[in-house]
Order: C-alpha cells, then sequence, then structure tokens
C-alpha cells in the first residue's frame, strides 16, 4: 500500500513540474509553484518567497488566500523570524504550532490564524534563492505535516530551483531583447532626423540662393521645404510612437492597432487595409504580444519589403486569435540561416512562444510575405486581469 502512495505522489509531483515547465514568466512560474506546494502537502495555505538581497522580499506569492484576504494583509513581508530562516538555512523546519517557536514574530493585521508549518529552502549552486512556506495541514485542528509531506516538498523545492533560474534567464532575455528594440528605434529615429534635416538644409540654401534671381523657382524650393518637413514629422511620429509604448490598457487592441496602422499610412503613403472579425476585450499579456508581433511584421514590409499594399486580419472568434499580415513587398528566403536573426522574426517567436500559440512566416523572393498567429485562449477572456 505504501508503495502505490508513493508511486502516486511521485506521479502528482511529476505532474506538477510538468506544469509549470510550460511557464516561462517569472512571477506565473512562483504563483504555480505554491499552487503545487500546497495541494502537494495538502496545506490549507502555502507561499513562496525569494529574496532581495536587502532585508525583504522581491517576490512573495501566496496561494490558498483570496485577493480580498491578500490586499487586506498589506506590503510584502520583511524577512523576519521563520520567513527569514528558511533564507538562511538550507535545512528544511516543521512544528506543530508555529507559534510556539521562538522565532515566531506574531501576525500581521487581517492575517489568518495558522498552526502546524513546514518550511523547505530551494536551494540553486548552495545558495539559497528561495523558501516555500506551507500551513495549516488539512485534518482537523490536530494535523501536522509529515515526513512524507516534507519529502514531496523538498523534491518540489529541487525542480523549483531549475524553473525559477530558467524564469530568470528567460525574463534576462525579454529585458534584453526590449533594450536592443528601443536602441534600434533610437537609432531610426536619429538617422530619420538627420537625414531630413540634411535634405531641408540643402532645400533652403538652394531657395535662398533663386530668392532675387528666379522667385519662382525658389517658392516651389520652399514648397519642397514643407513637403520635406511634413513627411519627416509623420515619420517622427511613428517613431516617437513605437518608442513610447501603445496605449493598450485603455484603447484595447483593436483601437491601439488601428491607430497605428493610421500612422504608418501617412508616413509611406501605403495601403493598408485593416480587416476585424469578433472583436472583444482580451487579457493584457495576450493584447501586448499580439499587437507587437503586429507592428513588427508591418515595419518590416514597409522598412524592409517595400510592399506597396498591406492587409491586416485580427480574428477573435470563441477560444481562438488568428492574426495574418500580408503584403506584395519583396519577400525572402525564411529558410535563409541569416533571415532568422533578422527582421524581428526572433522576437515575433519569441512572442508567440510566450503566448503558447504558433507563429508561421510564409514567403519567396519577389513574392510577398505572410505572417500568421495563432493563440489558443480558451471560452473566457477579459481585461479583468490587466
Amino acid at each position: 500500500m505504501r508503495e502505490s502512495l508513493d508511486s502516486r505522489a511521485l506521479s502528482a509531483v511529476s505532474d506538477a513540474v510538468l506544469m509549470i515547465a510550460a511557464e516561462r514568466s517569472f512571477e506565473p512560474v512562483l504563483g504555480k509553484l505554491a499552487d503545487a506546494a500546497r495541494v502537494l502537502a495538502d496545506a490549507r495555505y502555502a507561499a513562496i518567497g525569494v529574496p532581495d538581497g536587502e532585508g525583504g522580499f522581491a517576490n512573495f506569492i501566496a496561494s490558498g488566500m483570496t485577493d480580498k484576504q491578500w490586499a487586506a494583509i498589506g506590503e510584502l513581508p520583511r524577512q523576519h523570524g521563520l520567513l527569514g530562516a528558511m533564507l538562511a538555512d538550507p535545512a528544511p523546519f516543521r512544528a506543530p504550532d508555529i507559534s510556539e517557536d521562538p522565532r515566531f514574530e506574531g501576525w500581521p493585521n487581517a492575517h489568518p490564524n495558522m498552526r502546524s508549518f513546514l518550511g523547505v529552502p530551494i536551494v540553486s549552486k548552495a545558495e539559497v534563492v528561495g523558501a516555500f512556506y506551507l500551513t495549516d495541514k488539512k485534518g482537523g485542528r490536530r494535523a501536522v505535516f509529515t515526513d512524507a509531506d516534507q519529502q514531496l516538498i523538498e523534491l518540489l523545492a529541487a525542480h523549483a530551483a531549475v524553473a525559477i533560474e530558467n524564469a530568470r534567464l528567460h525574463e534576462r532575455s525579454r529585458e534584453l531583447t526590449i533594450v536592443e528594440e528601443r536602441n534600434r528605434l533610437a537609432r531610426e529615429l536619429h538617422d530619420a532626423v538627420s537625414q531630413s534635416l540634411f535634405g531641408i538644409a540643402l532645400t533652403v540654401e538652394a531657395a535662398a540662393q533663386l530668392v532675387e534671381t528666379d522667385p519662382e523657382r525658389a517658392q516651389e524650393q520652399l514648397r519642397i521645404v514643407h513637403d520635406l518637413t511634413r513627411a519627416a514629422t509623420e515619420e517622427m511620429r511613428s517613431l516617437i510612437f513605437e518608442l513610447r509604448g501603445a496605449e493598450l490598457g485603455s484603447d484595447g487592441l483593436v483601437s491601439t492597432l488601428r491607430k497605428h496602422v493610421e500612422v504608418l499610412r501617412r508616413v509611406y503613403s501605403t495601403e493598408i487595409e485593416v480587416k476585424v472579425e469578433g472583436e472583444r476585450p482580451l487579457r493584457a499579456e495576450l493584447e501586448k504580444h499580439v499587437f507587437r508581433i503586429a507592428q513588427e511584421a508591418l515595419g518590416n514590409a514597409l522598412k524592409h519589403a517595400h510592399a506597396k499594399k498591406l492587409e491586416v486580419q485580427l480574428r477573435m472568434s470563441n477560444g481562438r486569435v488568428e492574426l495574418s499580415v500580408a503584403d506584395d513587398g519583396a519577400g525572402f528566403d525564411p529558410a535563409s540561416p541569416r533571415v532568422g536573426k533578422h527582421l524581428g522574426l526572433l522576437s515575433m517567436r519569441e512572442r508567440a512562444q510566450a503566448l503558447g500559440g504558433e507563429l508561421n512566416v510564409i514567403s519567396r523572393p519577389g513574392a510577398g510575405t505572410t505572417v500568421t498567429l495563432e493563440v489558443e485562449v480558451g471560452g473566457h477572456d477579459s481585461r479583468s486581469d490587466r
């Protein structure tokens, strides 16, 4: 019977690890780890804490509390008492009643009273990078955490160390991608301003030389200056629009996408058609990544493929989002090893992967390009989780 129980427990840990491995963003990883620990140890409450190196927690995620309870407790806890002990000593700790431990310092206002306790540090490369905190073993007031519970959470902690490290690396990679993207936009803005000012300066100089000898030609040159200035203003507005970030939180995906396309139409004097089916609000993370993929695909078509006609299609059917950006530009060979590192394809694929979706690029030289994104989002999405 014990062997069967152990098999089921190990299977439960395996299932939890597989679920967590599918998540790459840092805080969601912590949330899933806390949920998994609570379920595995049959605890009423669980939490996972990650130190900030300055006497506090960079992250402290609880499981088993309602949002209202958590909001009432207030700011993140400091690393005192048993919370700090788990981050200073790699050894696990159990207590039948946490309030009887000399290191216990009481509960914050609005915090639920808890008795039984299990703390398990998360160790990576000989360093404590976090800790599991579990309280209130289910089964009655006298129920306590067992050796088997501790073994399960220790096993989960070993996997948690890897999951936390991977999530941190992924977050850093994303941060570097954002920095690189902003640097690229800054260079484009600098180049656009420099080229425009150079052209305007030359034209003004030509007009000045013609004012007395040929006033009509001077006026024509000034009209060119006016056109150059307007075009430069529109191009800079487009780049600044990308630098400042979209107002997705207030305007939503469809409105923000239409505004962006309108700016591109003015800047590039290009026909861009937008078709939307099944418009409805989506969760913030999904809207952000979908918009950025559309933005990147449109930018590639206009700046690199020199497309004259583009079509953007956004379908939001029940449980599914489909984005398509098609152009009649120069096209390219998607199989070329050099292409994969350019045109923002890596960034778009990473965004699609972060959503659990699929990005496809169909193109060939001289035949245009179509970028498609497909994401399963379930039957219910709303902006309530912003």
